[in-house]
């Protein structure tokens, strides 16, 4: 076997192959293998030439591993519920204010007075204003680079899982951040902002000042990474225009000012030719480049792109200065290299594989041709849109099919001219306060030109185009499918590759047959939202919460996830009823497909096109639907009006509630015990005390009792004695809070649920590491007896 080089594109490639062996594994590597793993193969990479592949491989294995325990190990542990701690610390990002509070980022200080836990770590804390009618005129002023002291309620970082929905545990591991919680009294700040995090929260106020339109949030993002002025409706139109990456700070803007930079240095040394004497003109420039692109990566606060894009000229400025070639991809190699030894868990950001795989197809395809400048623009697009299909499709399940035209407009006028503009008004800004007015004001005319056109396009039904989430075998086939249609003319037909697409394209589901019905309980925390399916119909029954100004479970749950089952539309939303935590998410879910027909209990909302009332039913592909409650002409009470749904099947039948009590269940068993009988039921609200009552939970009997609740949610809910209550009758108690979503089949082959934190197990999963401490604590608790 011959030598392979020690820091070459094989062994990049084999430490990539051993850090995505272990870094997407269900269960971390022990760190005993760990070491075991990166003791040999560290040997072997380094002394043994022939082996150097398998030893880098080893490597990356026993590293991403470790980091992976070290990353777990500096985070808070996992407990039920929120501890408070006293703190010292700075700001260390741009707060994020809304109408109520405000989210920020927040380093405490290295000091033994801290908790050991969290010294020198960051913490995500959120600080709600007080109502405006227990203190008017209050709100919290946090900015960024400010120290403060304050007591914080923290927890270890925990998320909301979904099918194809935001990890938030994976992006808390890879933001390093110890625990998240909210700010409690007392606090005081300590001083007055200072640092590169306060001094682009003055340029962004400044740009906010001084640029007139709405082109003024765009220019932050490019000029300074800031992206908190944009809108949720911005991001929907930039993913539907498919230029999220053009957006904030990008590894290709940070190229352009190594470029601009490197020039200016040789421009430099070419007027003072005796600066030559002291340092080589293309030493220089390569010093320029990297310096340049280092201040532009601060500018951005170091994201993960910028920072791929710094190592990447970092390495060829190396390699200039050492005299040595280095061509592109060896380059990406050796940045590949750095990053992953740095920090193994980078791979679990998109961005890694999107800027990585972005250089290297177009390397692989456009090796130093001799085209035009236009030409290898084109093909540049072309290779970039085709290659990047199967990673965009499986990482964000969309494609944009006006992003390959969209981007041959907007790549060179906002790299070019938007992105230089706010730059210029950035650099007079630092140098004379005002001076950055007319630069600012000019790259936004200029964006808002642009974006005129693009707002347009992104707001089409064919902008955008929704896929189902598919498995990794349907990824792998995929990109074979795409390297095999870049290959040159001769390599043979078309048509094999092709068929490798479909499966991630157009991905097989099992959808129920005649009589049989599918839900999904979504995770939405402290609310409720469950989709239902029977074999050509849908439905929705509530929608999730929504706060003002805040977090809106329809914008971000309900609609990402039934985009990820495959779904584009409803045939009707029903709302048990107007409370925020069921009917918050409405208005998004509606704006998204197209305005399904709406159901909600007489005097909840406007809008309704026809309540619920007891007696109401229909039938769907042999699948019948009913409504047991409000009564006709009922007055809305609120909880107690909620639409309590049943759905039979030949198979048993199920209930949903909504967030009836007592004083309905009595009602209604009354009226109708037989109808009550159920295999799976939705606890009645969240599982609180007031509900769930002892003759309900006998007619209903279920084998499958579900809990949609917030975890560790300040209400308590369920209840354990609304637990214990649902278990006497053999019923599984099941809580989205522990398992995420739960999905649910009712038909030919019986009752079957799946829990998605199961199903899509990951080490980094909070309810995952608590299971063991519960199941420590349970059988203490049983040796110790009920005295323990």
């Amino acid at each position: 076997m011959p030598a392979v080089p020690m820091f070459g594109k094989g062994c990049a490639a084999a430490l990539l192959l051993g850090v995505c062996a272990v870094v997407f594994a269900p269960v971390l590597l022990p760190p005993w293998a760990a070491w075991g793993a990166l003791i040999p193969g560290g040997i072997a990479w380094c002394l043994w030439p022939r082996a150097r592949g398998c030893g880098a491989l080893l490597v990356g294995a026993g590293w991403a591993a470790l980091n992976g325990h070290a990353a777990l190990a500096a985070q808070l542990p996992v407990q039920p519920a929120a501890v408070e701690y006293t703190l010292q610390g700075r700001v260390v990002d741009l707060p994020r204010h809304g109408l109520r509070g405000t989210r920020f980022r927040f380093r405490v200080d290295d000091d033994p007075r801290m908790p050991v836990r969290l010294r020198g770590r960051e913490v995500e804390l959120s600080w709600h204003d007080p109502a405006p009618a227990a203190a008017p005129g209050l709100r919290r002023t946090v900015r960024a680079g400010q120290r403060w002291s304050l007591q914080a309620r923290l927890r270890a970082p925990r998320g909301l899982r979904n099918p194809g929905g935001f990890d938030a545990e994976r992006h808390a591991l890879l933001q390093r951040v110890a625990g998240s919680g909210h700010v409690r009294a007392p606090a005081s700040a300590l001083g007055e902002p200072v640092g590169l995090p306060a001094w682009r929260e003055r340029m962004a106020t400044a740009i906010a000042r001084q640029v007139q339109g709405q082109g003024a949030r765009f220019v932050q993002a490019l000029a300074l990474g800031d992206t908190r002025g944009l809108l949720a409706q911005d991001w929907a139109d930039l993913r539907a225009l498919g230029l999220t990456h053009l957006v904030a700070i990008s590894g290709f803007h940070v190229g352009l000012v190594a470029g601009f930079a490197a020039w200016l240095a040789a421009l430099g040394w070419r007027v003072l030719p005796g600066l030559g004497r002291a340092l080589p003109r293309p030493l220089a420039a390569a010093t320029a480049a990297v310096v340049g692109a280092a201040l532009y990566a601060a500018i951005a606060g170091f994201a993960l792109p910028t920072v791929r894009t710094v190592l990447m000229i970092a390495v060829v400025a190396m390699a200039r200065c050492a005299r040595r070639p280095c061509t592109v991809g060896q380059a990406l190699s050796l940045a590949a290299l750095v990053l992953l030894l740095a920090d193994p868990l980078s791979v679990l950001a998109p961005g890694f594989w999107l800027s990585f795989a972005g250089v290297l197809w177009l390397v692989w395809c456009l090796p130093g041709r001799d085209l035009h400048w236009l030409r290898t623009f084109l093909a540049a697009q072309g290779v970039a849109t085709l290659a990047l299909l199967p990673l965009s499709v499986a990482l964000f399940g969309q494609a944009s099919r006006a992003g390959p035209l969209v981007n041959l407009l907007a790549i060179p006028w906002w790299s070019l001219v938007v992105v230089p503009l706010a730059l210029l008004g950035t650099a007079l800004e630092a140098m004379w306060t005002g001076a950055g007015r007319w630069p600012w004001q000019l790259a936004g005319w200029c964006f808002e030109a642009s974006w005129w056109l693009f707002g347009g396009v992104a707001r089409s039904a064919l902008a955008v185009w929704w896929l189902p989430q598919a498995g990794a075998a349907a990824l792998f086939a995929a990109v074979l499918g795409v390297f095999w249609l870049l290959l040159p003319r001769a390599a043979g037909a078309r048509l094999p590759a092709l068929l490798l697409c479909l499966p991630l394209l157009w991905p097989a589901r099992q959808r129920p047959g005649e009589g049989e019905v599918e839900l999904l309980v979504m995770d939405v925390g402290q609310g409720l939202a469950v989709w239902m399916r029977t074999r050509d119909h849908r439905l929705l029954y509530d929608a999730g919460p929504a706060a003002e100004g805040g977090f809106d479970a329809g914008e971000r749950i309900v609609v990402p996830t039934l985009h990820a089952l495959g779904e584009q539309g409803l045939d009707r939303l029903v709302l048990s009823h107007a409370d925020r935590d069921h009917a918050g998410g409405v208005a998004a879910v509606r704006q998204a497909f197209a305005q399904p027909p709406l159901q909600a209990p007489h005097g909840a909302l406007p809008a309704i096109e026809a309540p619920c009332t007891a007696g109401q039913g229909w039938r769907w592909d042999g699948v019948d639907f009913r409504y047991l409650h409000p009564a006709a002409g009922a007055r809305y009470r609120g909880n107690e009006s909620s639409c309590v749904l049943r759905i039979g099947t030949p198979r048993g039948a199920v209930l949903l509630a909504g967030d009836i009590g007592a004083t309905v269940e009595a009602a209604l068993l009354q009226a109708d015990r037989q109808a009550l009988r159920a295999e799976a039921v939705i606890v009645p609200h969240h599982g609180s005390s007031g509900s769930s009552s002892t003759d309900w939970v006998r007619a209903v009997s279920p084998r499958l009792a579900l809990v949609s609740a917030g975890h560790g949610n300040r209400f308590g809910h369920p209840r354990r004695e609304v637990v214990a209550r649902w278990q006497a009758v053999g019923a599984e108690v099941l809580n989205t809070a522990d398992s995420g979503a739960l999905r649910i089949w009712l038909g030919r082959d019986g009752l079957q649920v799946r829990e998605q934190r199961l199903f899509e197990r990951h080490w980094w999963d909070a309810a995952e590491r608590a299971r063991p401490a519960a199941i420590l604590s349970a059988i203490k608790q049983a040796a110790n007896g009920p005295e323990g």
